[in-house]
Formats: structure tokens, C-alpha cells, sequence
């Protein structure tokens, strides 16, 4: 176990002084292969991982999941989407803070990025909230915490990978989202509501809408609904395969971009295309970075060593996975959400497998864990990229505005561990 724990120690290390995670895994992997089996066999096991990987065909979901999401974004979807909740929560106390959750919700439902969602919908809100004089804390923190459910609600990169490392079904780890996404957007608007009780002149009442504006925005709300309806629909329906869904929904996202006026121009096309194609390519370094040292992390033993400690601890299954969640909880004030998953996960499997853990339970329950690095320090990512669209917000603002909304997490985690059908009822019908 020794190699494991330095090899870890050193990753941590190079992430502190600013190495990618991709980049930092991939570099600790390739040692730990020298150290455990010489240079010339850890070159030839890296690039034999990295080739098996590559080849996996459940990965391909993954970019098409992702130009689906781009060609939401390049339609401009936000501002109706969150006209349309505005509608529904303006005139309340909070309204603005309640629509910017429901905007959220709906925006990564087909977008799919929580870092897209919070960025996009920062520029959206925070410009009214703060004509109605909403707390920097409340509106900022709002839309940092609510752009994590895009990690929940499917179709959700997280849930993928985590089906892919612990060989579950795709298609039941997203309908098993859905009820727990719910619960969260249920939730995060408690938590407004609870915030403006404590202090109504975080956020006051906005006026009503324009009736004419109110129609438009509802709207343009039916073709989002009914592609996620559909790709979700399909998928629990066994009409088509992830996969399938994820090309459908790319397809129908590309003719709701059409059909607002956008994607008319080979230029379009092509700065669309390319901006999928580098975040694919960013997300796949770190999942072939974080592969290579999950393999070293195997090849070292330390998961066979994790059974015997359990075993002499006599954890129970539910132990075992309160003792994950601390330990993920940990990572997420490091580690950003795909690397949580492709360093933890891989590591406790063979305990996990043992103790008879519902594996579609324990996927939602580590990726509710890893929305809350997105919002805690040191590095809550969502937090960053609030501050770095609105340069002008005080950062300790932020932090102090989510902090009712890690409550909500922390509340969805318990209520998920204390009724575990949350997550599995759905999936337990397909």
C-alpha cells in the first residue's frame, strides 16, 4: 500500500502547485508503473490503458452528450429560460433567486456542464438581481450552488464516467438522477426561501411580467422540455441505448439552435464543432490521466489492502460508505468532480462489491458528494467561475452565499442514505 499512498501524496502535491489533473495523474501513473515494474513495461501499460480505453465504445456518449450541450448554449436558451421561471416565482420574495434555480435546473438539464451553466447563468441574473437590490451572497451564491445540479439531472457527464469505472447501466444511473435532482431543485428553493425568511431584504419582490414577454418565454420552454423528454423518455422506455439518446438529443438541440436563428453560417458550424471538440478533449485527459493511475493504484495492491482493513474494522456496508463520503468530501476541496470519480471510485470497488453496496445508489450518492466540492473551499470551481464572470463580487461573498445550499446537499444526503428508493426506485422499473 505504501506506493499507492506516496503516489497519492505526490498528486495532491502536484495539484497544490497548479498541475492539471489530467496532466498530474498521468505523470504519478507512468512512475508508479516504472517503480513497480521498470520504465520500458510502464510506457507499454500506459499506452495499452490508455488504447483500451480509447476503444471503449460507452465513452463515445460522452462527446455527444457534450455537442449537445454546446449547440444549447450557442442557441441562447438562458435568458427565456429564466423569463419562464420568473414568471412562475418573480412576484414572490426571493423570486429571483427561486427563478434562477429553476433556470438552472432546466439549463442543465440539456446542457449537461455545471461550469457552462454557472457561467452562462451569471450573466443572465445577477444584472437584475442587482437592479432589485438582491445581497451579492444570495444572488451569487445562488447561481453557484444551483448550476451543480447540472451533475445530477441527466444527462450527466459524472454519471457516465461513474457507469463506465463500476461497469453499471447507463441508462439506469440517469433515470436514477432524476428523482434526486428533483429533491435538490426542491431543496435549493427551500434554502432561498429560508434565506430571504431570515433576512427579507436580501431579496425583495420583482414585478410582473410583460404578458407578451411571459408567452414568449413560455414558448420557447416546450422544444427544451420535450428533448429531454425524449432522450430521457427513450432511454427509460428502452426504445434506444444511451448512446443513441445522446446522438438524438445532439441532433434536436442542433435543429432548436436552427430554428432561433443560429448555426446559419459554415463559420458557426465550425466554432461550434471546435469548442466540443476541446472540451471533449480536455475531459478525456483527465479521464485516460486518471485511468492510468487507477491502474497503478490496482497494480499496487491497495484495494485488496482496503479489504483487509475493512474486514478488521468490521464496517458495515453503511459505514463503508460514510467513510467513502468523508473521504470524498476531502477530495472535493482539491480535486474538481471527474477526478474525484476516477481516482475514488476504482479504489474502493472490490470493498464496495463485497459489502453487497447497491452500486446505482452508491453512484448518486458520491456524485451528490462531489456537486459539494463545486462549491466549497479551497477550490469550489462553480464559486471561481462566478467571481471570474463577475469580477466585481467579493469571493468570501460568494462562499458565504452557498452556504445554505451545502446545507440542502448535506440534507439531500442524509434524506438519500435514510430512503435509499430516492435513487433506486426509478431504475427498479426498466
Amino acid at each position: 500500500m505504501i506506493p499507492a499512498l506516496t503516489g497519492f501524496a505526490v498528486l495532491i502535491l502536484l495539484c497544490f502547485f497548479g498541475f492539471r489533473v489530467g496532466f498530474a495523474t498521468m505523470l504519478v501513473g507512468i512512475v508508479g508503473f516504472a517503480y513497480l515494474r521498470g520504465f520500458p513495461a510502464a510506457l507499454s501499460l500506459a499506452g495499452q490503458q490508455i488504447m483500451e480505453d480509447a476503444m471503449n465504445y460507452n465513452l463515445s456518449v460522452i462527446p455527444l452528450f457534450i455537442l449537445m450541450g454546446t449547440f444549447i448554449y450557442r442557441a441562447e436558451l438562458s435568458r427565456d429560460l429564466y423569463d419562464a421561471a420568473y414568471a412562475g416565482f418573480g412576484r414572490f420574495k426571493g423570486g429571483l433567486a427561486l427563478s434562477t434555480v429553476v433556470a438552472c435546473a432546466g439549463f442543465s438539464a440539456v446542457c449537461g456542464s455545471s461550469l457552462a451553466t454557472a457561467a452562462t447563468m451569471t450573466k443572465v441574473a445577477i444584472p437584475p438581481m442587482r437592479h432589485y437590490r438582491y445581497s451579492d451572497s444570495l444572488a451569487s451564491g445562488s447561481i453557484a450552488a444551483s448550476g451543480t445540479l447540472g451533475i445530477m439531472i441527466p444527462p450527466s457527464v459524472p454519471l457516465v464516467i461513474y457507469a463506465i469505472v463500476a461497469q453499471q447501466d447507463i441508462g439506469k444511473l440517469f433515470i436514477a438522477g432524476v428523482l434526486p435532482g428533483l429533491l435538490l431543485v426542491g431543496l435549493f428553493l427551500g434554502a432561498v426561501r429560508l434565506t430571504v425568511w431570515r433576512n427579507p431584504e436580501h431579496g425583495p419582490a420583482g414585478d410582473p411580467l410583460d404578458p407578451e414577454v411571459k408567452r414568449r418565454a413560455l414558448r420557447v420552454v416546450w422544444p427544451v422540455l420535450s428533448l429531454f423528454v425524449l432522450v430521457l423518455g427513450g432511454i427509460y422506455g428502452s426504445i434506444f441505448t444511451p448512446t443513441e439518446a445522446a446522438g438524438i438529443g445532439a441532433f434536436g438541440a442542433a435543429l432548436i439552435s436552427l430554428q432561433r436563428g443560429h448555426l446559419r453560417s459554415l463559420d458557426e458550424w465550425i466554432s461550434t464543432l471546435a469548442e466540443a471538440a476541446r472540451t471533449t478533449a480536455t475531459l478525456f485527459i483527465v479521464i485516460f490521466g486518471a485511468l492510468v493511475f487507477a491502474e497503478f493504484i490496482n497494480l499496487s495492491g491497495m484495494p485488496y489492502d482496503l479489504l483487509d482493513v475493512i474486514d478488521s474494522l468490521h464496517l458495515s456496508p453503511t459505514g463503508l460508505v460514510i467513510a467513502i463520503v468523508a473521504i470524498a468530501i476531502f477530495m472535493g476541496m482539491i480535486f474538481e468532480s471527474i477526478g474525484i470519480l476516477l481516482l475514488l471510485v476504482p479504489v474502493f470497488l472490490p470493498a464496495l462489491n463485497q459489502s453487497g453496496v447497491n452500486m446505482i445508489w452508491f453512484g448518486i450518492v458520491v456524485v451528490l458528494v462531489t456537486e459539494l466540492g463545486l462549491i466549497t473551499p479551497p477550490i469550489g470551481m462553480n464559486v471561481f467561475v462566478v467571481k471570474a464572470v463577475m469580477p466585481n463580487l467579493k469571493l468570501a461573498r460568494i462562499f458565504a452565499g452557498v452556504t445554505p445550499f451545502i446545507g440542502a446537499i448535506l440534507v439531500a444526503l442524509v434524506l438519500i442514505f435514510l430512503f435509499p428508493g430516492i435513487a433506486t426506485f426509478l431504475p427498479r422499473w426498466m
